[in-house]
């Protein structure tokens, strides 16, 4: 009867889905969902208090790395609220305001984080590459300049994509396939025109992603020239080294976001169950991946992390 009542309704509801088909252990499922947002949040608030805290630590480098730690959190509050309504109580309705509240957000810090993560390639770049002019480069002052510009891309990107929405009218089953209000889902349960909603996304996706991946491609490539100018094996390797870490963001980044867009895009007849858990390891994997990384593959924030959980 919901659906039916969300027929050309002008305050739609939307029916969240946790994980289809298997509703009546979705309570067991939140367990190692909880265990996930809490690694999530544990971690990237230790990557936070570590670097704010060392002095050590206030370089470049481990600035952007906060601002990769901040976007986390950021992503996993976003989802965590929606997420475990669902599994603990069944909580599954949301109105077309609160879901682009959400989207606002869940949108926004995903296109922040592929903004960190070029200017964390720029970084590798800039010491690799020019090691002479690296602290001449990237000041205090620079490294600001680059946060700020990353939120303002955000919300110039964002909010015209969101305000689209209100404009639409949902006529149909208005259920979600996540367990969050993620664009693409929504805007397939309009029944109204939403060509400018696509072509919006579309610039929207061109000035993110569309810019940011093929910066990050050509700083590697940049960075690949001038180690492998270095004779030595030995120095070639510790140079080099210095890079798997960004590496690992990227992939565990921007495999799961491709993956969930070809799904969505060409798996429409694929199990609901297959959207869901892909949905979820695309928001969850990041923010619960990359403190780890970090920590194993960066000696000085292995280091600062010990010294924190060992002083009593």
């Amino acid at each position: 009867m919901e659906i039916l009542n969300n027929l050309t309704s002008p305050f739609p509801t939307f029916l969240l889905t946790g994980i289809p088909g298997l509703e009546s252990v979705q309570a067991w499922f939140s367990i190692p969902f909880c265990c996930l947002y809490a690694i999530a949040i544990l971690g990237n608030s230790m990557i936070l208090f570590v670097i704010i805290t060392q002095k050590s630590l206030h370089e470049p480098m481990y600035y952007f790395l906060s601002m990769l730690s901040a976007t986390d959190l950021g992503l996993t509050v976003s989802t965590m609220s929606t997420t475990l309504s669902v599994f603990w109580f069944d909580v599954n309705k949301i109105s077309l305001d609160n879901c682009i509240i959400q989207m606002f957000f869940l949108h926004g810090f995903t296109f922040m984080e592929t903004g960190v993560l070029v200017a964390m390639a720029f970084d590798r770049y800039v010491a690799i590459c020019n090691p002479l002019r690296y602290t001449t480069i990237l000041t205090n002052l620079r490294i600001i300049q680059m946060g700020f510009l990353m939120i303002l891309r955000t919300v110039v990107v964002i909010v015209p994509l969101l305000l689209l929405l209100k404009r639409l009218s949902f006529c149909r089953a208005n259920g979600l396939s996540h367990s969050y209000c993620y664009h693409p889902d929504v805007i397939k349960l309009a029944c109204s025109d939403t060509r400018a909603n696509s072509i919006c996304g579309l610039i929207g996706l061109i000035l993110t992603t569309g810019i940011d991946t093929p910066c990050i491609i050509l700083s590697y490539i940049m960075i690949i020239r001038s180690v492998l100018d270095i004779a030595s094996p030995e120095e070639r390797n510790k140079v080099f080294s210095t890079c798997v870490s960004h590496i690992g963001a990227v992939a565990i980044f921007y495999i799961p976001m491709v993956s969930l867009s070809l799904v969505h895009r060409y798996g429409r007849s694929a199990p609901r169950v297959v959207h869901s858990m892909m949905a979820n390891i695309y928001l969850l994997l990041p923010p619960v991946l990359n403190p780890i990384i970090y920590s194993v593959k960066t000696k000085q924030i292995r280091k600062a992390v010990l010294n924190v959980l060992l002083t009593k």
